[in-house]
């Protein structure tokens, strides 16, 4: 007498769902100062920039590219040379500060001009501090030079973008400088970012003033340091932006 053996077949959806998801970066970074070009659009400083004004942080893209825009097309203003963007005077060597509205675990920041990389530094694939900056040596250039600043990420495919104008060795630009991060010391401090003065302790945060370190704003019920000087725009309210802002 024949006896059936039944085999129960192992359901294939318990394999898939035990397989990992990917999550994507939640890093976000931009330089700062000298001021790259989607800083002077979220400063004001050129005008019709579009939507990078509010978000500089963003231009985000695979790593290995060369635009001032990462691919993203509704940033494509950045990659516009035609603009007359400002350009920052400098000497021999200028140092570069990354604001990190989000930190990342870090594998390098690299430094580009028409292609050629001129500096890198490891990140080690640690994640960095609030704010980074990096001295590079650009002795061997002069005049208007396109500064091409990479921040390419440990743990993704991907890199963030900021291209940074400046004159190397001096004079013959009429471009403003960038803002200092302090004032000079004088009776009546007045920043350079915008004709308003800062709040006074305890004010209430507004989009479009300037703050410097250390003023004092109130938001949502709650007190707020400045830890570096900026002048505020809609998407940088306190608790969005720690590298700007810490809790009192």
């Amino acid at each position: 007498m024949r006896r059936r053996i039944t085999i129960p077949l192992v359901a294939t959806g318990a394999v898939v769902s035990a397989l990992a998801v990917a999550t994507p970066a939640q890093a976000h970074g931009y330089v700062s100062g000298p001021p790259s070009r989607q800083a002077l659009c979220a400063q004001g400083r050129v005008p019709d920039c579009g939507q990078i004004r509010y978000e500089p942080q963003s231009v985000e893209g695979p790593k290995g590219l060369r635009s001032c825009h990462a691919g993203i097309a509704q940033f494509a203003v950045l990659n516009d040379d035609s603009r007359g963007w400002p350009a920052t005077s400098v000497g021999s060597s200028v140092t570069f500060t990354w604001t990190n509205t989000a930190r990342h675990a870090t594998s390098s920041w690299e430094y580009l001009i028409g292609g050629t990389r001129v500096a890198v530094f490891n990140g080690g694939g640690q994640q960095p501090g609030a704010t980074v900056s990096h001295t590079v040596d650009l002795g061997g250039y002069s005049g208007r030079q396109k500064v091409l600043a990479v921040w390419n990420i440990a743990d993704t495919a991907n890199a963030f973008y900021s291209c940074v104008d400046l004159q190397v060795g001096g004079g013959g630009n009429p471009s403003p400088t960038p803002s200092p991060t302090r004032p000079a010391p004088s009776p009546t401090p007045t920043p350079t970012a915008a004709p308003t003065t800062p709040p006074a302790p305890g004010g209430s945060w507004t989009a479009g003033r300037a703050y410097q370190v250390g003023d004092q704003v109130t938001y949502g019920g709650l007190t707020y340091r400045c830890r570096q000087a900026h002048t505020a725009i809609p998407g940088w309210e306190p608790p969005h932006v720690p590298a700007l802002w810490s809790q009192v």
